[in-house]
């Protein structure tokens, strides 16, 4: 009898793509990751896992793949972490009648203007946008809308390019950036200028229809939206709760999801939750551990078996509050040593400490998530105590970093 396998097709996100391989792994299925890159195929195989090289961005490839693999394996479902991959995803799961998402809502999905255009249009509470492709485009917009505003790719994840604009100075610097080659476009350039909503963020962990809970997530200094703390369950009242389900429901609706896991953006302004940004995709690591520690529900391999056709459990087995500081250095250079996090992690409550960065490495700050460099999580009954604790472990983790020679010509 031939065994049963998940294929997972990867990107760039292997931290959250491990949590599948582990999880389909604990599942009895023998994991397959599909990647177009090299080197990430080389790391897996040192680890032990199967893993095969295919243009992702080849749909007729990825067919003629998975076919192959079924002469040898039931393949039982397939899947990705990885956003960029996951209509494809859907295309591949009709194709072999599979369960998986619907390939149309998720492409309208991640692109934020076509995605703007239909929350706008269901009612649903969004900042004023603009679509822009060159820099009068840009100038025009922002003067409609008033400074600050958020200048971005239209398409992307991470924060990548996203930066507030204060003024007309760095809304013609980050122009500039983005138009400039700095940023890599998948095809030709379409930006989104929009209102900057003021309020703390939320984000609403969806599986299928049904609202898990709310992530509350804090920010670095502006202009960049690096961030630096995650807490489950964030601190909201039942009516702030329901509001937020409310209207992350009446996003799924609007957006044609509801299969699988989603992620919700959302700022909680003067006139309620106004969403930021729907991602029709589980939220990236560290949020499904910050989940499974705070209420024991493990998202992920709650999405594969959805993938494969079984029945999912999203009861919650426990109460806690779970959170992550994330690191930053304040600084570029060469890092010279970091130092602590073997201590940091022997405190009692701490539940994770991962370096992701080793001496010697080069920092260059890029205003996004590429520049935190560790992060620590934590959990206990209540969201004071497990403050209390990653500040404890934090304290002990140090690191040094000698900045780049100056040149004067």
């Amino acid at each position: 009898m031939a065994r049963r396998a998940l294929i997972l097709f990867e990107g760039h996100a292997m931290d959250t793509g491990l949590l599948y391989v582990q999880a389909a792994q604990r599942l009895d299925l023998h994991p397959i990751v599909v990647s177009a890159e090299s080197t990430q195929c080389d790391y897996l195989a040192t680890e032990g896992i199967e893993a095969i090289r295919v243009d992702t961005e080849d749909l007729g490839a990825l067919i003629r793949e998975c076919c192959r693999l079924r002469r040898t394996y039931d393949i039982a479902g397939i899947t990705s972490a990885e956003e960029s991959l996951y209509a494809t995803v859907g295309k591949l799961c009709r194709y072999f009648d599979l369960p998986g998402p619907n390939p149309a809502s998720i492409e309208q999905c991640c692109d934020k203007f076509a995605q703007r255009q239909l929350l706008a249009q269901a009612g649903v509470s969004v900042p004023a946008y603009r679509l822009a492709a060159n820099a009068t485009d840009v100038e025009s917009a922002a003067l409609e809308i008033g400074l600050p505003v958020i200048l971005k790719p239209a398409v992307g994840t991470c924060s990548i390019g996203v930066r507030l604009c204060r003024d007309d100075d760095e809304l013609a610097e980050h122009t500039t950036y983005l138009l400039g080659g700095n940023h890599i476009w998948r095809s030709s350039p379409r930006m989104l200028v929009e209102e900057f909503a003021l309020g703390p963020q939320y984000t609403a962990q969806i599986m299928g229809n049904e609202v898990i809970g709310s992530t509350a997530a804090d920010f670095g200094p502006p202009p960049h939206f690096v961030y630096r703390e995650f807490a489950f369950p964030a601190l909201l009242t039942d009516d702030e709760h329901e509001r937020i389900a409310d209207v992350s429901l009446r996003c799924l609706r609007a957006l044609g999801l509801g299969w699988g896991p989603t992620n919700i953006e959302l700022r909680w302004t003067e006139r309620g939750p106004v969403v930021i940004e729907v991602n029709p995709r589980l939220a990236g690591v560290p949020d499904p551990q910050l989940v499974q520690l705070a209420y024991g529900i493990d998202l992920v391999t709650e999405h594969i078996k959805l993938v494969i056709g079984d029945q999912w459990n999203l009861r919650k087995r426990q109460s806690q509050t779970a959170a992550v500081r994330f690191l930053v250095p304040d600084r570029d250079g060469i890092l010279d040593w970091i130092d602590g996090h073997s201590r940091a992690a022997a405190l009692s409550g701490v539940a994770e400490v991962k370096l992701y960065v080793e001496p010697k490495t080069a920092i260059v700050r890029k205003g996004d998530y590429r520049d935190t460099i560790a992060h620590v999580i934590a959990a206990s009954q209540g969201l004071a105590q497990t403050e209390a604790i990653l500040q404890r472990a934090v304290d002990l983790i140090d690191w040094s970093i000698t900045p780049f020679p100056t040149f004067v010509e």
